[in-house]
């Protein structure tokens, strides 16, 4: 195994070069934010769709918009509505006159990266129809299925203070989303250099593309190769069946909290995550620290809490701490 980890570490140190290339790019112009890019690239190597909350301001927009400009492949920002239809979205046939036939007029969602800005303000039935091209990859229009181009990675906001005239996505829908990233206000010296950078009347300063999708292909085959070892892969079981049964890690006081536990989708995606976080740690092999770094954001919107939970003001986030806590690490 030594061999192949030795070619593996080859592989990913030539692989892995475009990430301090997009790091230093996005420090043009995104201060701080640091873990909200990391998480970023690791949804685009590990092929994950990611869930962006925070309240406004927080410039999340403006990160997707400029990763969006660094990568050198077609980018649709779509603004969610009340009145946003899913043709809008997907596209339509239109009916052509001339020859009495329908022809196909492709969508916004025919595109590599989509920014589906404040996703829950347009009601289920336009993002039942985003969320069932995540999940298929393919768009039927009509009789005709067209499957979209690789890379496909969508990227949504919300914003969770307001309530008014927005629907909240079902828990069955935001389970599609590999991650969920909390999005923070920034420390005290970062806001000081924001407001020194913005507050003038000039442009942004311009970022240059350095990464095209057939180098984001290539790194996602080196990815899937990261070896992790099965007492790791069992960490990873362990912890997803402590959110489903607390009382097997002797969690007794978490039995009446958690209504529904994770889904095996989230075994998947803490495995495929953990796997690009060590990718961009320039590592051939999977750490239980990888499995923790990345842990929050795969969990967090997975674990369905019960009444009493909430009557107690008990988050999701604090669950997921105690399972990590209490779970054997190998």
């Amino acid at each position: 195994m030594a061999v192949d980890l030795e070619i593996l570490q080859a592989k990913i140190e030539s692989e892995s070069q475009f990430i301090d290339k997009i790091i230093k790019e996005m420090d043009k112009v995104i201060v701080g934010q640091k873990p909200l890019i990391r998480r970023l690239l690791i949804g685009i190597l590990a092929d994950g769709h990611i869930l962006l909350e925070g309240v406004p301001g927080l410039a999340k927009t403006l990160t997707v918009s400029t990763l969006a400009k660094i990568l050198d492949i077609d980018f649709q920002r779509i603004q969610f509505t009340p009145d946003l239809l899913p043709a809008d979205l997907l596209g339509t046939l239109i009916f052509n006159q001339k020859d009495g036939k329908f022809t196909t007029r492709k969508g916004p969602i025919f595109s590599n990266l989509i920014l589906a800005d404040e996703i829950n303000r347009s009601p289920a039935k336009v993002q039942s129809a985003l969320l069932e091209a995540m999940q298929e990859r393919q768009v039927t229009i009509g009789s005709e299925t067209f499957p979209l181009d690789k890379p496909f990675l969508v990227l949504a906001t919300q914003n969770p203070i307001e309530q008014e005239g927005t629907y909240p996505l079902p828990e069955a829908q935001v389970d599609r989303f590999m991650l969920k990233v909390i999005v923070d206000y920034p420390e005290k010296a970062e806001e000081l250099e924001i407001m020194q950078r913005m507050a003038t009347t000039g442009d942004l300063p311009e970022v240059k593309a350095v990464v095209g999708a057939k180098e984001i292909l290539s790194a996602r085959k080196v990815v899937d190769e990261v070896y992790m070892d099965e007492k790791v892969q069992r960490y990873i079981v362990d912890l997803i069946f402590a959110t489903r049964d607390p009382e097997s890690v002797g969690l007794k006081e978490l039995k009446g909290l958690i209504s529904f536990g994770a889904s095996p989708r989230a075994s998947i995606y803490l495995c495929l995550a953990s796997k690009a976080h060590a990718f961009i740690m320039r590592r051939g092999y999977v750490t239980p620290e990888d499995i923790r770094a990345i842990g929050m954001d795969v969990l967090r919107h997975r674990i369905i809490l019960t009444y009493e939970a909430e009557a107690e003001e008990m988050t999701t986030e604090t669950i997921v701490e105690r399972i990590f806590d209490k779970v054997e690490v190998p």
